[in-house]
């Protein structure tokens, strides 16, 4: 991918904060010894999702084991799991109301199980003390091993969300240490050992990808089964993350919106702001 100069932000990607509302959840994640990726990505929707008292937690620590180089989620020495943070997640969920909770988590290559026994603790203990409440997790690829998957399944979550990310070509540039098929494969397997469980995955646009290679990610999640679709435009989180090409259009969005409608997904999410988690419970209805 080439280098290139791009305009400030277009006035459709700025965002306005809401203060109170943010520093309240704050407050109340730190009580509970919580992290939300929503604060360590630097998500351009925190503000609106606090406001509306929603968020996705972040579980396992906020240090990953791989170093993707689009993501603000710090690489480095991940710390030892918190037995408690199942039970703190579910007391946070009851705190705010949640209709449909959003549970994702760092990628955790160094514990033997990839993270997916403490995914299957949170699930369950989200559920028990929010029977009402539905569930989605947003989970790394766990190596692609079965049997790990099997774990978070056997939790059943109403959603299982393993995002792609970003067309096959740009996977060296963009996540080196992750392998296209091997999304792909996460996304087959979970649907054809629980095709109740509705999947979904999403996409970062503005890298230099063609409206084809969308498409063609677009066919090959289709094909394994996925429900659900988000793309939303790559926002740079520092001058250490990989540059953006370009800042894509409304409109385009809503031409990516219309093919993946007319290709099938069940919901599909597209414009510049979105990302896997906003807005989530909306896929669902």
């Amino acid at each position: 991918m080439e280098k290139t100069k791009v305009r400030r932000k277009p006035k459709w990607l700025r965002v306005n904060y809401e203060r109170q509302s943010i520093k309240e959840i704050e407050v109340m994640m730190e009580q509970l010894s919580l992290n939300t990726v929503c604060k360590e990505a630097k998500c351009p929707n925190l503000g609106e999702c606090y406001k509306k008292r929603t968020a996705t937690f972040m579980i396992m620590g906020s240090q990953c084991t791989r170093n993707c180089r689009f993501c603000n989620v710090t690489n480095g020495k991940p710390q030892n799991l918190d037995i408690n943070e199942p039970e703190n997640v579910a007391k946070a969920v009851k705190e705010l109301g949640l209709s449909h909770a959003v549970i994702t988590s760092v990628t955790r290559d160094d514990l033997e199980d990839c993270g997916a026994s403490h995914f299957a603790k949170t699930i369950e203990a989200v559920k028990s003390l929010n029977p009402d409440t539905t569930v989605e997790v947003l989970i790394p690829d766990l190596k692609g091993i079965k049997e790990n998957l099997d774990i978070v399944i056997k939790a059943n979550p109403d959603v299982i969300n393993h995002n792609v990310e970003t067309v096959e070509r740009l996977y060296d540039t963009v996540r080196p240490e992750a392998i296209y098929e091997r999304s792909i494969d996460v996304l087959k397997y979970v649907k054809e050992v629980a095709p109740h469980i509705l999947t979904k995955t999403g996409i970062m646009v503005g890298l230099s990808e063609s409206d084809e290679e969308v498409f063609k990610v677009m066919d090959d999640v289709l094909k394994v089964g996925c429900d659900i679709f988000t793309i939303g435009q790559y926002l740079r989180p520092s001058n250490k993350h990989i540059e953006v090409y370009e800042y894509v259009t409304p409109e385009k969005f809503e031409e990516y919106r219309v093919v993946g409608v007319e290709k099938g997904f069940k919901y599909i999410a597209s414009s510049p702001l979105v990302r896997s988690s906003y807005n989530a419970q909306e896929a669902i209805k």
